[in-house]
């Protein structure tokens, strides 16, 4: 939902309305998961996508009739094995899109912009019962308030899936959490800010990875000891850190979403910030060199006191086979590796696995 946010609160602002698709059920295999949205302008502009392209024709068409007639639906896209002519998805799944207004001046505008600023931290769209279609932007103080439905919602939704994962939240008509023909549905999408990368070592490698991190949604940070490696224009989009990374760790503020790559191959620089990231919440500790390298640094940090379940955490020699060299091809190799810790995924090839190709994954 993030990347149709500009755009959308670009066109509020010239004062026409506006329809949003959000994608807000999934079953079987489908390009886009819970939460993927797609903005359309009044004069037929479009930003964004509920799926590989299969269904975005009828989409746009259907909400264009959604901001002329201000009423919300929901309509499912499928691919019915009789009807060779109809829309739907060539992989095979099927989703449900719930479409909505949105006009200047609204509260749901001001509710766009909040996103945007990045001053909310979830947003709670209603999907099924009364007030379909009513979505409402939730500062993180505000899901713990139980006799609003919505930030009711949030809050269950992030017992559920972390806090990280757009979710679907239902409740009875006695407002009791139920996933069985809910009364009242809720899809929480949470606001919670890119994951963070942090980038060991300033050496050219680490070029490469700041810059794919940066254009993948990242929010990068190289910390190195060197002034000489760190010039800021090396690193475009990127936070540069002139300090020692085990001191700077210490005190950062990481969480589970987070990566942490040591890339500066000295020993020096990566087994110190080693022990220290181990023993934080990252949700990924890597770490560059060969087989041998690693033998060894396994070896000094069990001198060290590190325990043995950290050590498990730690993904050595960094990255994916992939079989590249160049700086380019090895970043690609680790932020895959990332990717597919962060998913829970496999990192094998799609054709040797089987069932849907497409889990549901962060906005």
């Amino acid at each position: 939902m993030r990347e149709i946010l500009d755009d959308a609160i670009r066109w509020l602002a010239d004062g026409a309305p506006i329809a949003i698709a959000t994608v807000v059920g999934v079953r079987g295999s489908a390009p886009r998961g819970l939460g993927a949205a797609m903005v359309v302008s009044a004069a037929g502009q479009v930003r964004g996508n509920v799926s590989g392209g299969c269904v975005e024709t009828a989409v746009v068409a259907a909400a264009l009739e959604v901001i002329e007639t201000g009423v919300p639906r929901a309509d499912a896209y499928g691919i019915p094995d009789d009807d060779l002519f109809a829309v739907g998805l060539m992989c095979g799944g099927s989703i449900d899109v719930l479409l909505r207004a949105v006009r200047p001046g609204t509260p749901e505008a001001e509710d766009l912009a909040a996103l945007a600023s990045g001053e909310a931290t979830a947003y709670a769209l209603c999907v099924r019962g009364p007030r379909l279609g009513e979505g409402r932007a939730l500062l993180h103080a505000e899901r713990g308030i139980s006799r609003d439905p919505a930030a009711r919602a949030a809050a269950d939704a992030s017992h559920a899936a972390g806090g990280d994962r757009p979710a679907l939240v239902g409740y009875d008509a006695d407002g009791c959490r139920t996933d069985a023909r809910p009364d009242r549905q809720y899809l929480v999408v949470p606001f919670a800010g890119p994951p963070r990368l942090v980038i060991v070592g300033a050496v050219q490698q680490a070029v490469a990875l700041a810059r794919l991190g940066a254009a993948t949604g990242w929010a990068v940070t190289v910390v190195d000891p060197r002034e000489a490696f760190t010039a800021a224009e090396r690193f475009p989009g990127a936070e540069v850190v002139v300090d020692w990374p085990d001191r700077w760790l210490r005190s950062a503020a990481l969480d589970a979403r987070s990566a942490v790559c040591m890339l500066s191959h000295d020993e020096r620089i990566d087994a110190p910030a080693l022990q220290v990231a181990l023993d934080g919440p990252a949700g990924y500790v890597g770490a560059m060199g060969s087989r041998r390298t690693h033998d060894d640094r396994i070896t000094r940090l069990r001198a060290t006191g590190v325990t043995e379940d950290q050590l498990e955490r730690l993904h050595s020699p960094i990255g994916l086979d992939l079989g590249g060299r160049s700086p380019e091809e090895t970043a690609l190799s680790i932020l895959a590796e990332i990717v597919a810790v962060r998913h829970g995924a496999s990192g094998r090839p799609l054709s040797a696995l089987h069932g849907p190709i497409h889990a549901d994954a962060p906005a």
